[in-house]
């Protein structure tokens, strides 16, 4: 379990981006409603994008976030990374190496890692990562293809191996928070939950309501 308190993972709700399940809605609009709800914490993941598209987003995202003094993690691209000033990169398994990318940021920029067993995920700590998203814990239509579920008992096994915080990934809803956090994760990744919602803002308010009050607006 997470024993190392770390000023930078000051979040426990980890907002991953897909504008396609905003619901018509631009991007930009949901993710500062999910902002005003007490999110902070949002990785910009939009593989589909040029180089140029996804700089422009960047840059837009990073005055949003900034604006409500949340962090802006980019997914992979590390050149995007450094050249918005982001607050760190999340990396997969087809990412550049983790050493290699903290030799790029320095220390004081954030890594995440996605990680899906014990021995990613130890390696993720090994490697220098500062956060792990572990998953997928539920069944999600979206991560259907890689299997069954890996349920909380996996979800308690990996958080008692790292010392760094473990984000639990996939299928996690306002109504299974609490769970994964009663079996050692010190917050959860979502999508849908927040940006497929009518109500963004409502719905970051609603989970964070049922997550360790670290990043819960008084």
């Amino acid at each position: 379990m997470f024993n190392e308190s770390s000023p930078w993972i000051d979040f426990t709700l980890y907002l991953i981006t897909d504008r396609h399940q905003a619901l018509g809605r631009g991007l930009e609009f949901v993710v500062e409603e999910a902002l005003r709800g007490g999110v902070r914490a949002v990785q910009l993941r939009e593989k589909d994008l040029s180089t140029k598209e996804l700089y422009e987003l960047a840059y837009d995202m990073r005055r949003v976030t900034a604006r409500h003094n949340a962090k802006l993690i980019i997914n992979d691209r590390v050149d995007v990374a450094l050249a918005v000033d982001a607050d760190g990169v999340h990396l997969g398994n087809r990412s550049m190496p983790t050493y290699k990318v903290r030799r790029l940021l320095g220390e004081k920029k954030l890594i995440g890692v996605s990680c899906h067993n014990k021995i990613q995920a130890t390696s993720a700590q090994e490697a220098g990562a500062d956060f792990i998203t572990y998953g997928p814990v539920y069944f999600t239509p979206s991560k259907a293809g890689m299997g069954e579920p890996l349920g909380v008992e996996r979800l308690e096994a990996v958080t008692k191996l790292l010392r760094i915080p473990v984000f639990a990934l996939g299928g996690v809803k306002g109504e299974n928070c609490a769970e994964v956090v009663d079996h050692g994760a010190h917050g959860v990744a979502l999508i849908s939950a927040v940006l497929s919602s009518p109500d963004p803002r409502q719905a970051a308010r609603q989970i964070l309501s049922r997550l360790p009050a670290l990043d819960r607006n008084d």
